[in-house]
């Protein structure tokens, strides 16, 4: 519902709430004059582009994942871990064109809860079912997406020719994932105690793909990007976890081998399909970066064109938190960047003169458009 349709069904006293947040001059026992005076003040596009300016990075990283978020409704619980995970990691820990609230470093959770239902933002919901939930007006996300589009824009460097070269490996990992199937029907391969090929297999695989990757260094800390991210190359790990989830491979008595399923669609020819890829990858690393989803986006919306890496890290790098000893830069970079490219979805270009940039290819911006309309699924789970 748009927030017309929920000032309606809301009760006096929250639109009195919100009519006082805004400052809006209205009756305050009248619910008629209360929703015309609230939505005539947020109607108003440069209001609305103030409010959203005047917020904190903490408050715009968690509207954007409230933008991004294909659910119809948020327990209180759910609102307040996500208010968590994007709350500011450190003091330091904020871009210099975004204003910072002082007052909400001492709010709770529950505080910011409540001070987003005087704003508007939230409402709960009218159904018997739904009156513990609470909901988001659709069309406030649509133009908290432009608002911020127009910020992210800001700094944003574009070149004005192509580079001198670029990569781009478009077809690569479909083409890739066959090779690795067919390596596996080919080959005895062991795994070791801890249920992963050994290191001269996975030489031996790497070798014979398209897009080769150097093995990982012995003692270096991975985890949360997928069942084998811990002993194989990114490329390669997602890749080999995707065929594990469609139960293509089975690991059975330390040995790897082609499932039924494997053999049958080699043998058919069938081609696998990068956008089911890509969904995958994206479930895949949300864990370690909850809101993958909407840094897809705002990458396909910043590099339609040639842009410069450094004003893109610049423009989307106070929207991504930390992960353990993955800092916001080498997420953007290794973890979103590299794999777009992987998948084919995005070019990685090198000049002289503006160093390292990017842009979407066609695909990517297909598959980025529609992934904001994909809910979270069981389908596949390692």
């Amino acid at each position: 519902m748009n927030l017309a349709d929920m000032l309606t069904y809301a009760d006096i006293g929250q639109l009195s709430n919100i009519a006082n947040h805004y400052g809006c001059d209205a009756k305050r026992n009248s619910k008629h004059d209360l929703i015309q005076s609230i939505l005539s003040k947020l109607g108003r596009r440069e209001f609305f582009a103030e409010q959203v300016r005047a917020l904190s990075p903490a408050d715009l990283r968690f509207l954007n994942h409230l933008a991004f978020d294909t659910r119809t409704g948020y327990s209180l619980e759910e609102l307040t871990a996500a208010i968590r995970r994007t709350a500011d990691s450190e003091e330091g820990d904020k871009p210099a064109p975004l204003k910072k609230q002082p007052a909400s470093q001492a709010e709770s959770p529950r505080d910011v809860v409540a001070r987003y239902r005087r704003s508007g933002w939230l409402f709960n919901g009218f159904t018997h079912s739904t009156k513990y939930l609470f909901q988001v007006p659709s069309d406030l996300k649509e133009r908290f997406r432009e608002v911020l589009r127009e910020r992210l824009f800001q700094t944003l460097e574009r070149l004005p020719d192509d580079p001198e070269v670029y990569r781009d490996e478009q077809g690569l990992a479909m083409e890739d994932l066959l090779l690795i199937l067919r390596y596996i029907g080919k080959h005895e391969v062991e795994l070791n105690q801890e249920g992963f090929m050994y290191r001269r297999n996975q030489q031996q695989l790497l070798s014979s793909l398209h897009i080769t990757e150097p093995l990982i260094a012995k003692g270096a800390w991975r985890f949360g990007y997928g069942r084998s991210c811990i002993e194989y190359p990114d490329r390669l790990a997602l890749l080999y976890d995707y065929a594990y989830a469609k139960k293509w491979v089975s690991e059975n008595n330390a040995r790897l081998s082609l499932s039924e399923s494997g053999a049958a669609l080699l043998e058919q020819g069938n081609q696998v399909g990068v956008i089911q890829i890509f969904r995958f990858w994206l479930r895949l690393y949300k864990g370690a970066i909850p809101n993958l989803t909407s840094l897809v986006y705002w990458i396909s919306q910043c590099a339609k064109d040639w842009v410069t890496a450094a004003s893109l890290n610049e423009s989307l790098g106070w929207l991504i938190r930390p992960y353990y000893y993955d800092n916001p830069q080498s997420i953007l970079e290794i973890r979103i960047i590299r794999m777009l490219m992987h998948l084919g979805m995005l070019r990685i270009g090198e000049s002289q003169s503006r160093g390292t940039s990017y842009k979407m290819t066609a695909l990517g911006l297909k598959a980025a458009e529609t992934c904001v309309h994909i809910s979270d699924s069981n389908e596949l789970i390692l």
